[in-house]
């Protein structure tokens, strides 16, 4: 096959729209706000097709199993392993949120505070686990289908798979149409990653022009305490995780560029899931694996986001001037761990879970989340490659355990990213 022009490639065209995206923004701000439908188009196109596919991949992984109690131990496997790496995440942000203290030294005055963070107190309010658990329940066996709250279709492919295994012999024809709608719908992800630098473009030309430059050299700091946080966790506890399991984090990194690069233009780790979980089952995880890991590591694997909210609420209390000892510390920690868990698919969880972490630690008012409140959007790029990695280790991690990983083809495509790309545009 022949090679293709270095400027036909995707993750090529979503880098020079980003910068272009950058540029705008910063000199035309106004001519920048305005192309806000731009990527919020382009993430509600990727949304539209996200519940057809956890529920056709999923479904079909747990269809072509003979033993259901595999599923079982596949599902507990994963939920260890995001309980372990998601605390670690805590932890670490506590750590370098009390070596580093990023709000040292600002002396803000609780009183002088302003800013409207409401909306955020209500969703952290709702929040409840029983509401959370009612809302993993849906109106319909198919609304899942039409909607876009994931663990709801989690849910119902689960159902749908064991169903299928269970009537194996009549429900034949239905496995068979549903692996032949599987062609035009990974067809139709393929044609809509093709519109990505159009979303990466109008989403980063929003941000810059809406929030400009300048506000990240208010609170550079915290920013650069954020992500340098989260690279040390990839390259350091991940890569660990990697270099265990036998493969280079590296490597992954860089056969996921073209998903990476998609979540830094827009912010949202959801515009890669289709994506991710294509290219993660061509690289030898079992259907099965990539359908029940990944969907419900976005809901419950959430590392960068963990890491940012202690390190946020730390950042806070210094700022303020309030000393929180360690007992208090533990307790922030303890509510992060819950609260993480029950904001999940809610939008803008990463600051509904802050808001519902602060209002149970009472030393730290609701009202210091104002402070970051404009340069959230500069951390949120952050939040979600992190998530989105941390997804995809775990996904690797847990097919080996179970041994339904074919290593050769692993090794193959994470050596060979650019004939798999080539493959995958066919």
């Amino acid at each position: 096959m022949k090679a293709k022009k270095f400027y036909h490639l995707l993750y090529f065209q979503v880098i020079i729209a980003i910068i272009t995206g950058i540029l705008l923004g910063h000199f035309y701000p106004e001519l920048g706000e305005k192309m806000k439908p731009v990527g919020d188009g382009f993430i509600k196109l990727v949304k539209m097709i996200i519940a057809p596919v956890i529920f056709i991949t999923l479904t079909l992984g747990i269809a072509h199993m003979t033993d259901l109690k595999k599923v079982g131990r596949i599902a507990i496997k994963a939920m260890i392993y995001f309980f372990i790496f998601s605390t670690l995440a805590l932890i670490i942000g506590l750590l370098v949120g009390n070596i580093l203290q990023p709000g040292h030294g600002l002396n803000i005055d609780p009183a002088t505070l302003s800013g409207d963070v409401s909306q955020y107190q209500k969703k952290a309010h709702e929040s409840t686990l029983t509401a959370f658990i009612m809302n993993i329940i849906p109106e319909t066996l198919f609304s899942p289908l039409v909607g876009e709250n994931i663990l709801q279709v989690l849910l119902v492919s689960i159902l749908m798979g064991i169903a299928l295994v269970l009537t194996k012999e009549k429900s034949r024809k239905v496995t068979d149409f549903l692996q032949d709608l599987s062609a035009p719908v990974f067809k139709i992800v393929h044609m809509l990653m093709k519109l990505a630098p159009i979303g990466a473009f109008g989403a980063m030309a929003f941000t810059i022009g809406k929030y400009g430059l300048h506000s990240v050299w208010k609170l550079i700091f915290l920013v650069g305490t954020f992500y340098i946080t989260s690279i040390l966790f990839i390259v350091l506890v991940l890569g660990a995780v990697a270099l265990y399991n036998g493969f280079n984090i590296f490597k992954l990194l860089y056969y996921l560029k073209e998903e990476l690069l998609l979540v830094l233009g827009t912010s949202s780790s959801e515009s890669a899931l289709p994506g991710m979980m294509e290219k993660l089952e061509k690289a030898g995880c079992s259907r099965a694996i990539v359908g029940l890991v990944v969907p419900t590591g976005y809901s419950f694997n959430l590392d960068g986001t963990n890491i940012y909210m202690t390190l946020a609420s730390l950042f806070i209390a210094q700022a303020l001037n309030i000393h929180l000892p360690f007992e208090k510390q533990l307790m922030l920690l303890l509510v992060a761990m819950l609260s993480s868990k029950g904001a999940a698919g809610v939008t803008g969880a990463g600051f509904v879970t802050l808001a519902a972490t602060l209002a149970v630690v009472p030393e730290i008012p609701i009202a210091g989340m104002t402070l970051i409140l404009g340069i959230d959007k500069f951390m949120s790029e952050c939040r979600a490659l992190t998530n989105v990695i941390g997804n995809s280790v775990a996904t690797i991690v847990v097919a080996n355990w179970e041994k339904q990983l074919d290593k050769e083809q692993f090794n193959y495509c994470l050596n060979n990213p650019g004939e798999i790309e080539k493959k995958l545009e066919v």
